[in-house]
């Protein structure tokens, strides 16, 4: 009987970890170039983590997968890590509340219950936060770091939207609801929930209408959130601070001369942001996003520390980066022919090779087909080595691997010899 794969997970092909790999790589020098640092956190994390705060919503808490991990005769429920930032938090927590500022990067697999299983239920991430620092420079870094490995993979048309939980959270407050009220509704609002306004709007028609018509205004340019303040001071003054810092948000960001468009309904799945928050669209097809979320560290019994980041969905990438981005050049190629009574010569040889930066396979069977620009002969009897150049129909004897080296045109490591 074929025991087939897990509902909800995929297998990735070479060609699909070609993509996976080009991206990965690209996400972590872009990183690494920006200054912040590489970590990796456990895939079991313990499950009050991600409750015990309330950092993630009931509706996100519903999809995570969770179990005892027995220790004796009691034990503790954990989860697969259904989010890629709480990890890093608790990361920093633990290890690093001395160090002050930290930039940290991570590519990550999350696991998050999907029921039909016709989703994917695992998935990967390339995330960087920015822990220890409370400034618009900082939020306006991370957007910038996010479109930049965008563009190093080749990935064009993005579109920016910002929203502000800051703001979402003071109308809430504003309607009179008590903090849980509040927390239920943002969750309700934030999971895509239409009728928790609707319900808002019965209960307190004015500021309902008010809230509505504030989530529905889209635009563009620091004018038009000086223009929304200049509204809004009349009627809700308590929400100058975050218009404020807004404003400021927005103004660096068009010295960088990036797009975007401010959307106040797109902070959906951002249950822990407080401040700015930011997603990246292709068409729409969300493939990123982060924002601020300044209480999420002080939640975890980590202090007063401010913190924002961001996440790029490699599933998403993968489907978008053209084969031509991580095709390798057919120069760099070259089959291995090696009669069994020089094998050791044979490998040795290709070990240079491989050392000078070149891709070397061994042909297994007569019928393989020689699909690299390059072969190469390693034989017994003299001359030792051949190499065939097929674009050009033309072969050349040569006595060593550093002859045959300098033939290819070198390499970017040390070269010996193998005779």
């Amino acid at each position: 009987m074929r025991i087939k794969r897990c509902k909800g997970s995929r297998d990735l092909l070479p060609e699909e970890m070609s993509r996976f790999r080009h991206i990965e790589r690209t996400f972590r020098d872009c990183c690494l170039g920006w200054g912040y640092q590489e970590v990796k956190t456990p895939t079991l994390e313990y499950l009050h983590l991600f409750t015990a705060a309330g950092t993630l919503t009931p509706g996100m808490l519903g999809r995570v997968y969770s179990f005892l991990d027995w220790d004796g005769w009691s034990g503790q429920r954990v989860v697969l890590r259904p989010d890629g930032t709480i990890p890093v938090a608790r990361l920093y927590i633990d290890n690093m509340t001395e160090q002050g500022v930290a930039k940290l990067c991570y590519v990550t697999n999350i696991f998050r219950f999907e029921e039909t299983g016709k989703e994917s239920r695992e998935s990967w991430q390339g995330g960087a936060e920015l822990i220890g620092v409370s400034s618009p420079l900082a939020d306006v870094e991370l957007m910038t770091l996010a479109l930049d490995v965008l563009k190093r993979v080749g990935i064009k048309d993005v579109e920016l939207r910002l929203s502000h939980a800051g703001l979402i959270r003071d109308l809430l407050q504003k309607l009179g609801l008590n903090p849980q009220e509040q927390a239920r509704v943002f969750d309700q609002i934030l999971d895509g929930d239409t009728e928790a306004l609707a319900r808002i709007e019965s209960a307190k028609p004015d500021l309902g209408r008010m809230m509505i018509s504030l989530l529905d205004l889209k635009g563009k340019s620091a004018d038009f959130l000086s223009n929304l303040k200049s509204t809004l001071n009349h009627s809700i003054p308590e929400l100058e601070a975050h218009l404020d810092n807004f404003a400021r948000i927005v103004a660096l960001l068009e010295a960088t001369e990036h797009n975007y468009q401010i959307d106040l309904t797109s902070g959906r799945g951002f249950e822990y942001y407080t401040g700015v928050i930011f997603q990246i669209f292709i068409g729409e097809e969300k493939i990123g996003g982060g924002g601020r979320y300044d209480a999420l560290v002080p939640l975890l019994g980590g202090g007063d520390i401010p913190a924002s980041g961001f996440a790029l969905y490699l599933d998403h990438l993968m489907r978008l980066v053209t084969p031509a981005a991580i095709t390798k050049p057919e120069e760099r190629n070259i089959l291995l022919r090696v009669e069994p009574e020089v094998i050791g010569q044979g490998f040795a040889a290709a070990n240079l090779l491989r050392g000078a930066g070149y891709v070397v396979c061994t042909q297994l069977t007569d019928r393989e087909p020689a699909t690299s620009r390059w072969v190469l002969e390693v034989r017994r009897k003299a001359p030792s080595f051949v190499l065939i150049d097929q674009t050009k129909r033309k072969d050349v004897a040569l006595p060593n691997v550093t002859e045959v080296l300098a033939a290819l045109g070198g390499g970017n490591a040390d070269q010996g010899s193998v005779t």
